[in-house]
């Protein structure tokens, strides 16, 4: 499973941005995908999921209302919507999957076990 998310950049704050996460070749027939972020100096955390079973979660509160996660199945693509950007979003992005089956969302990443290589979300005036 390969997945490649695209989107990122360098925005101001209050600026919106959608990512992508394509996936050629998963089925999402059952299945968990999620997002997650890593800023500077610290640990990679959970941010969103979308399954088959649960629909979409929200993990991280500063996001409510803001982050929306979306998925077009007949594009293999997810979709991480942003709006109202704040300079401490700034982090890479990353898509991740559980295998094909397995359509729970979780908030420890190593339930996961195909990710993407990230994009970077720079919030900055």
């Amino acid at each position: 499973v390969q997945l490649v998310e695209s989107g990122g950049g360098l925005v101001q704050p209050g600026g919106s941005l959608r990512l992508s996460c394509a996936a050629p070749g998963f089925v999402f027939d059952d299945y968990a995908i999620g997002w997650f972020r890593q800023a500077p100096e610290k640990e990679r955390e959970a941010v969103l999921c979308i399954s088959s079973r649960d629909g979409s979660t929200t993990y991280l509160d500063p996001v409510k209302g803001r982050f929306t996660i979306s998925s077009d199945n007949a594009k293999n693509t997810v979709y991480l919507q942003i709006t109202g950007l704040k300079p401490e979003d700034t982090a890479i992005s990353y898509c991740a999957a559980r295998t094909p089956g397995l359509n729970s969302c979780l908030v420890w990443d190593h339930f996961y076990d195909y990710w993407g290589k990230g994009t970077q979300v720079t919030v900055s005036s």
